[in-house]
């Protein structure tokens, strides 16, 4: 069998987001009412072009999806429990505690001033930011994770799985826990824009990847499929989600040149929880449960990473482009694949610590 590897967009993801900042600062700077102009092409609070690009986003990561895997979850419900309690009672919870301490609190000060959202409200910058922690929390990773776990030599049929049920347990929990956290946050809640963002960007994908994918199969075979049809889509999400950091930081330059640390500030509450997550998960959680290791590294992997297509999507289209929000979520983006990378490392020196620790594991022939 082939070893699968990143691709160039996915292994220097970190590069391509740093290059976008500079191309959005410049951009902002020499023609400032290209941006402002396409943002301005909307429809209730809508912009049409950034959905187009979330869409596209969104669509390749869904029609990877296999929903056929998710009725023979029940022959292993403790990793699917498991990252469903981690993902949905635990990860908002602490992303909102961990993001408040941080930014709400100690560094507070050096995130100074207000802004005006996407509804005409003026909130503190300092909560803005929070709002995108928030977002980022609620939103488990539904796409590179199977990377992941696959780096990790966990069990992939799981994986996907697993995927498919947080996919589906999104559309219900993310506009509710969202509107909730943001509540308590002090933030502004658009009741109708939140649901319509959850059905522009996890609904309408997921239900066109789905149909897509069963259509394809069925009149090209799933060879055809995995090795051409997926072959074609590799590029169009990340490509997607760069050309709207470049939209978007073109609106945030001059508050990223003026206070540079500010990506810092908010990295640190992201880092802290991604870590924090994934030892409760790994370390605590999956040996209480006495998993395997191929079950436990994907089954804590997941609740680590963050969905920072659906988290941008969403802070975009509540808050603004150019909201502290946005912001925040793109330093989800930032930091993801060095943090996650270094994730699966930990989890492939610590195999030892499960049981059927095997790490020239056959992913492949291991399916639920």
């Amino acid at each position: 069998m082939e070893e699968k590897k990143l691709s160039i967009f996915e292994r220097y993801l970190t590069v391509w987001v740093l290059l976008c900042i500079a191309a959005g600062i410049l951009l902002g700077k020499a023609a400032p009412g290209i941006a402002t102009t396409l943002n301005d092409f909307s429809i209730y609070q809508v912009s049409v072009p950034i959905a187009v690009c979330l869409f596209f986003m969104m669509y390749p990561i869904m029609v990877k999806i296999d929903f056929a895997q998710v009725v023979k979850s029940a022959s292993t419900p403790k990793p699917v429990l498991l990252t469903l309690f981690i993902n949905w009672a635990v990860k908002p919870f602490s992303m909102f505690a961990i993001a408040y301490f941080f930014i709400g609190y100690l560094f507070k000060d050096f995130l100074p001033g207000t802004e005006i959202l996407a509804n005409g409200e003026e909130v503190e910058l300092w909560r803005s930011y929070i709002a995108g922690a928030i977002l980022l929390g609620i939103a488990p990773c539904t796409a590179m994770v199977l990377m992941w776990g696959y780096l990790a030599k966990g069990n992939d049929g799981l994986t996907l799985v697993m995927v498919a049920i947080n996919s589906l347990v999104m559309l219900f929990l993310y506009g509710p826990l969202g509107g909730l956290l943001l509540d308590v946050n002090a933030m502004p809640v658009p009741w109708q824009t939140m649901l319509l963002s959850v059905s522009i960007y996890v609904a309408l994908p997921l239900i066109a990847g789905y149909l897509s994918r069963k259509w394809i199969i069925r009149y090209r075979g799933i060879t055809w499929f995995n090795q051409t049809f997926l072959h074609w889509l590799t590029p169009i999400s990340i490509t997607a989600l760069l050309l709207t950091l470049v939209l978007l930081f073109s609106f945030k330059g001059e508050v990223i040149t003026g206070n540079p640390l500010t990506i810092l500030w908010i990295a640190v509450p992201l880092f802290i929880q991604t870590v924090v997550i994934f030892a409760s998960g790994y370390f605590v959680l999956a040996r209480w449960l006495k998993l395997s290791y191929h079950d436990a590294a994907p089954a804590a992997l997941i609740g680590a990473s963050n969905h920072f297509e659906v988290a941008i999507a969403t802070a975009v289209i509540l808050f603004g482009l150019s909201s502290g929000a946005a912001l925040a979520t793109v330093v989800g983006v930032l930091i993801e694949v060095p943090l996650m990378l270094m994730l699966v490392a930990i989890c492939k020196r610590t195999c030892h610590l499960f049981d059927e620790c095997h790490l020239d594991y056959p992913q492949c022939e291991r399916m639920i």
